[in-house]
């Protein structure tokens, strides 16, 4: 959590806050690297909160690289999404609003290292056989994902 989320919610408690994330779904071969989150155990992309004055696109890129060791080399917009489905309310009870940009990449590098505080684990799933523990601000996200690339195969 950022210095800043940390001041606001010393304001304002556990209420709700409106937040910006970004985020990364990485494929190839047909396969999706997915991380399994420490805080609910659920599968999720790789992403996190944008920092203020950061570049969402490099915000997406960070939160791949210190969730997985891999450096995103180019991403693609796969969408922006919004709504209802986006209330969500963490382990220790803060909730958030969380608006999500996310991106779509094939072409990265480095060797994978799953961070140890957020995540419990790294796997990659093929795009037909895909977890049913998904973190519920991913599940919208991840059926466009899957829509994307049946269109792009």
């Amino acid at each position: 959590m950022s210095d800043y989320i940390k001041e606001i919610r010393k304001k304002i408690g556990h209420d709700r806050l409106i937040m910006v994330g970004a985020g990364i779904f990485l494929y190839k071969d047909g396969k999706v690297l997915l991380q399994k989150r420490r805080d609910n155990n659920r599968w999720a992309l790789h992403g996190g909160c944008v920092e203020v004055g950061e570049i969402v696109e490099e915000a997406a890129k960070r939160e791949l690289f210190e969730e997985t060791g891999l450096t995103a080399n180019n991403i693609e917009l796969l969408g922006v999404f919004s709504g209802e489905d986006r209330l969500f309310t963490y382990s220790n009870g803060d909730e958030v609003y969380m608006i999500g940009i996310v991106y779509v990449c094939n072409d990265f590098s480095g060797e994978l290292r799953p961070e140890a505080n957020e995540v419990h684990e790294l796997k990659w799933f093929d795009i037909d056989n895909l977890p049913e523990e998904i973190n519920p601000p991913n599940r919208k996200p991840l059926e466009h994902f899957v829509e994307y690339i049946s269109r792009t195969k």
